[in-house]
């Protein structure tokens, strides 16, 4: 006898992403570009998933000051840019 235990897990394809956002993955797929400008966490280079903590920790750091306990964004100039020419290989 085996007992099984559920797993919820942390890094979800982009379908998952989307619905933490409560969004479509095709409004997801069309904000996309916006959302990494803004700070949105990258998919990771290996899977190509997306994880949850950080969506969370991003969503709560755009409310600073209702949220004064929330991670700061980190802006790094270029890295945007680099982001969406990995996602769109051009």
């Amino acid at each position: 006898m085996s007992i099984r235990f559920h797993v919820d897990p942390r890094d979800v394809p982009p379908e998952k992403a989307a619905r933490r956002l409560g969004l479509t993955l095709e409004q997801f797929t069309d904000l996309l570009p916006r959302l990494l400008s803004r700070g949105f966490p990258a998919t990771d280079p290996d899977t190509g998933n997306y994880d949850l903590d950080a969506i969370d920790a991003w969503r709560a750091a755009r409310h600073r000051r209702l949220l004064p306990s929330a991670p700061a964004l980190a802006h790094t100039p270029g890295l945007v840019a680099a982001r969406l020419e990995k996602l769109y290989g051009g």
